[in-house]
């Protein structure tokens, strides 16, 4: 049985003693590079696609870290960029999947965005699956998963409601916390599965 969202909240939080202050920092800085990608006239869209998804991952991957007692690294947060190919396809086809659901309906669009919510650390773990088939390996993951996730995201509002009095740099806390929450969430979600899920896939794309 999966671990209580409590517990999971409680895990990140141990996690994150002694290193809020430069969870942070991280956090601010992937906000000023997607941020000011976007703001790029003319391009920002461009930018934000190209640059932007691999430091979506990186700052997952940052967190994921912290989970697992290391200290946060500002490297990682570039980390998407030494294996851009691999990162920058498999979050894109996540992306379109994720709009193109959207597209039809909002809620269907949601669950596909939990469905594929475990890809990032799937990518960190194994570096030999790309593109569709660590997007399917997520959906096998999250199979009658997806409302516990969903949970755990909305046990955060009030924190978040909170955030804005502050004028948003609550979040900058916040998104550590949640972050690392998620990868207490995975983790939680591997070992209840014994790391057996195996996807047979066909891989469609390929860089």
């Amino acid at each position: 049985m999966l671990k209580e969202n409590s517990e999971l909240r409680a895990e990140a939080r141990q996690a994150l003693q002694g290193k809020w202050p430069m969870a942070a920092v991280a956090a601010l800085i992937y906000s000023i590079v997607a941020g000011g990608l976007s703001a790029i006239p003319f391009i920002g869209g461009l930018c934000s696609l190209f640059i932007g998804l691999p430091i979506a991952y990186g700052i997952a991957i940052v967190m994921f870290g912290v989970f697992k007692g290391k200290d946060v690294d500002f490297g990682v947060l570039f980390e998407g960029f030494q294996d851009y190919s691999r990162i920058f396809v498999t979050k894109l086809l996540q992306g379109i999947y994720t709009a193109l659901w959207m597209l039809l309906l909002v809620v269907p669009g949601v669950i596909k965005y939990y469905s594929y919510a475990m890809t990032d650390y799937i990518l960190k773990e194994e570096p030999e699956m790309k593109n569709n088939a660590a997007i399917e390996k997520s959906m096998a993951m999250m199979e009658n998963n997806k409302m516990k996730l969903f949970l755990l995201d909305l046990s955060f509002i009030g924190w978040a409601l909170l955030c804005i009095v502050t004028f948003g740099i609550g979040f900058l806390f916040l998104q550590p916390y949640m972050q690392v929450s998620r990868a207490a969430f995975y983790e939680d979600l591997k070992a209840q599965q014994g790391g057996n899920i195996e996807v047979d896939v066909e891989v469609k794309v390929e860089m």
